[in-house]
C-alpha cells in the first residue's frame, strides 16, 4: 500500500525532459529515482485545453525560439463544416466516392449513379466490388451489406441551426445506427468550434450522406423536389403526434436550435408541425435526444407497415455497397485506381 501511495505522489515530479535532441522538437522522458522534477530551459509543463479528455493529461510546450512545435491557431473558428469535411473545398462530394445525380429524377431520393470516375474512365459498382473487396475481411464485408440492407433514404433528419457540437455529433451517431442514410445540416451559426465533439460521433459522419445548406428556404425546396413532405418539430397546441403519423410516406423531419427552436421560417415553410408527447413537468427533450426518439419510432412505425425499415433497391444496395466500399480506406481507393488502369490497358488498341 505505502508504495502505491509512493508511485502516485511522486510520478509526475520524477519526469525529466532531455534536450539533447531539442532541434527535433522530440524531447524524451525517462524516470530517475528519488529525484525532483529537473527544470530543462527548454520546455515547460502545461496543462492540456481540450476538453475532449475526461483525464488530467500534459503535453510538452517548447520555450526556445529555435524549436517551434505546431499549435492550433487559436484565431480560427472550425464550423460545423470542419467536423465534417476536413480536406476537400466541394462539401457534398468530399466523403461521396460514386458520381451523383445532379437532382433524383421522379422523385427518386437515391443520389447515385452506378459509376465511379477515376482518371477518364468510369468503373461500375460491379466492378469496384471486384476491385476492391478482396483486400477486405469477410466480417467487414458482412457489416456493410448489413448495413446496407437496413438503410434508407426515404426519411431523412434536417438539423436546423444547432449551436453545440456535441449534440451534432450525436445526431449523426444516432442516424449512423438507426439506418438513416441522408442528413441534412442547415447551419446558421458560423461562429462555433466543433472540433473537439468529432469523439461523440464515433465517425459515423463517415457513412453517412450529409448535405450542407446555407437557408433553410433552399434546403426545404430541393427537399420537397426531392418528393419529402416536411415535418418540424415544434413544441404547441397545432401539432400532430409522432406516433399518429404515417412514416411510410417520405419524410424529412427538422429538429432546431438548442435554445430558440425550430425558426420561424421552417415553421411557415413546413408541410406539418408535429412533437414528442411529454409526461413529465418539462415540455422538452435535449435536442439529440429528440432526434433519437423520432428515428426510432419511424424506424418501428416502418417495420410493421412496411415489414421493414430498409427499402432501396437490389440495384441501389450494390452501388451503396461500392460507396462504402470505396470510404473504407484510402487504399480502396488506390486499388480502384490500379483495377481502372489494367482495364484500360485490356482493351484492345486501335
Amino acid at each position: 500500500m505505502s508504495a502505491c501511495k509512493f508511485l502516485c505522489r511522486y510520478s509526475l515530479s520524477f519526469l525529466e525532459f532531455s534536450t539533447t535532441r531539442i532541434e527535433t522538437c522530440t524531447p524524451s522522458l525517462h524516470f530517475p529515482s528519488h529525484r525532483p522534477l529537473a527544470r530543462s530551459p527548454g520546455f515547460k509543463l502545461k496543462s492540456y485545453r481540450h476538453s475532449s479528455r475526461s483525464y488530467g493529461a500534459v503535453s510538452v510546450e517548447s520555450t526556445d525560439d529555435s524549436c517551434v512545435c505546431p499549435e492550433e491557431d487559436e484565431n480560427k473558428q472550425p464550423t460545423v463544416r470542419d467536423l465534417i469535411w476536413r480536406n476537400s473545398n466541394d462539401d457534398v462530394s468530399s466523403f461521396m466516392k460514386m458520381e451523383r445525380r445532379i437532382e433524383p429524377q421522379s422523385n427518386r431520393r437515391f443520389p447515385y449513379l452506378d459509376k465511379f470516375k477515376t482518371g477518364n474512365t468510369f468503373l461500375s459498382s460491379h466492378e469496384v466490388l471486384d476491385a476492391v473487396e478482396p483486400s477486405l475481411m469477410e466480417l467487414r464485408k458482412e457489416r456493410f451489406r448489413n448495413v446496407v440492407n437496413n438503410r434508407t433514404y426515404s426519411v431523412c433528419l434536417v438539423v436546423e441551426g444547432l449551436s453545440d457540437g456535441g449534440n451534432v455529433s450525436a445526431v449523426f451517431r444516432s442516424a449512423d445506427a438507426l439506418g438513416f442514410q441522408s442528413v441534412h445540416v442547415v447551419s446558421l451559426d458560423c461562429s462555433k468550434r466543433y472540433r473537439e465533439h468529432r469523439h461523440v460521433s464515433m465517425g459515423a459522419e463517415k457513412w453517412l450522406d450529409i448535405e450542407l445548406w446555407d437557408s433553410t428556404e433552399k434546403c426545404f425546396e430541393v427537399l420537397k423536389s426531392r418528393g419529402y413532405r416536411i415535418a418540424t418539430t415544434h413544441v404547441g397546441m397545432e401539432t400532430v403526434s409522432i406516433y399518429d403519423m404515417d412514416w411510410s410516406c417520405p419524410t424529412a423531419i427538422v429538429v432546431g436550435n438548442e435554445g430558440r427552436g425550430i425558426s420561424e421560417e421552417a415553421l411557415k415553410l413546413s408541410d406539418m408541425h408535429c412533437s414528442i408527447p411529454m409526461k413529465g413537468m418539462v415540455d422538452s427533450f435535449n435536442v439529440s435526444v429528440a432526434s433519437g426518439i423520432l428515428m426510432h419510432h419511424a424506424v418501428c412505425d416502418r417495420t410493421t407497415r412496411l415489414g421493414g425499415h430498409g427499402d432501396l433497391t437490389s440495384e441501389e444496395k450494390q452501388i451503396l455497397l461500392a460507396e462504402f466500399s470505396l470510404r473504407h480506406s484510402r487504399s480502396s481507393i488506390s486499388i480502384a485506381h490500379e483495377y481502372a488502369k489494367r482495364k484500360i490497358a485490356a482493351l484492345p488498341k486501335l
